[in-house]
């Protein structure tokens, strides 16, 4: 997957960079804090590129809800850990919930039909008698 004809890695590598120039000129960020603005980006992008190759949604939405509460508690949210696990076990069964309506699973052409078929049994050798 291309974002504007670039992989997402680079306009990844484009953000970090222009993230620490603009600390470098003003913004007053702590590394701290750049690091999580950076893994917020990377959630995005894994977001979007798991949109697009629909492949592994819920991994990447609840990626992305993890880096933004990190995000959040970087810049300065006090939830204690025990509200934090909460919050991402309710986005966890929210995930869930959506996943169950989207995904079925793999059922063999013949059960589908209706028509069950059986497969012939296979035979049975018999043991070596150990006489030589």
């Amino acid at each position: 997957m291309k974002i504007f004809g670039r992989e997402p890695a680079l306009w990844l590598a484009l953000f970090a960079v222009a993230v620490k120039l603009s600390t470098a000129f003003g913004l007053d960020l702590t590394n701290g804090q750049q690091a999580v603005i950076n893994a917020v980006a990377a959630a995005v992008a894994g977001l979007l590129v798991a949109v697009s190759v629909h492949d592994g949604i819920s991994a990447a939405v609840l990626g992305l809800v993890q880096a933004g509460l990190a995000l959040a508690v970087g810049f300065g949210l006090h939830w204690s850990p025990e509200q934090q696990s909460t919050v991402l076990s309710l986005a966890s069964a929210l995930v869930a919930m959506w996943t169950r309506t989207q995904v079925t699973a793999k059922v063999p052409a013949a059960v589908i039909s209706g028509a069950a078929t059986t497969a012939p049994a296979a035979p049975v050798a018999k043991p070596a008698t150990g006489t030589a």
